[in-house]
């Protein structure tokens, strides 16, 4: 059975108001709401691979989103949590803050499910009413409706 974004989504793990907006706070903010998640084995060490992984390139796919990512033995399966910010998150251009953040974490051995993940977001996230949706969802869980409703 292929991963759903949706069934990865908890509201205790979505962050509809981050405070920071400087790229490794704003990235700290929404990566600690994974912090005691069940599937995280070691969570400072998946914090520091994740850091890793966000020097080596950027995670921006473009139109206000970042997608941090580690694919990494510290986690027992596929984990995400998501934090929006309405006054933007300065990661590489000023010019072009990100709104949406999804941190996600995948075990090293479930490739093709953390494809089929970024994949699915990126068809979602690439319709500008899509993303409209997602940048004015009230509550956490309006959030997940709306990709639920989207990845149908």
């Amino acid at each position: 059975m292929p991963q759903r974004l949706s069934t990865l989504l908890d509201p205790a793990r979505i962050n509809l108001a981050l405070r920071h907006t400087r790229r490794t706070y704003a990235l700290k903010e929404v990566a600690a709401q994974l912090d005691g998640h069940p599937a995280v084995i070691n969570y400072a060490a998946f914090y520091r691979e994740l850091l890793q992984r966000e020097r080596l390139d950027t995670t921006v796919l473009g139109n206000g989103i970042a997608l941090p990512h580690a694919r990494t033995e510290h986690v027992a399966h596929m984990v995400l949590a998501v934090g929006r910010s309405d006054a933007g998150i300065t990661v590489d251009d000023p010019a072009e803050p990100v709104h949406l953040l999804f941190v996600l974490g995948t075990p090293k051995a479930t490739v093709t499910d953390y494809l089929q993940v970024v994949s699915t977001l990126c068809r979602i996230l690439k319709n500008p009413a899509n993303r409209t949706a997602l940048l004015t969802a009230a509550t956490p869980e309006d959030f997940i409706e709306v990709i639920r409703h989207l990845e149908s």
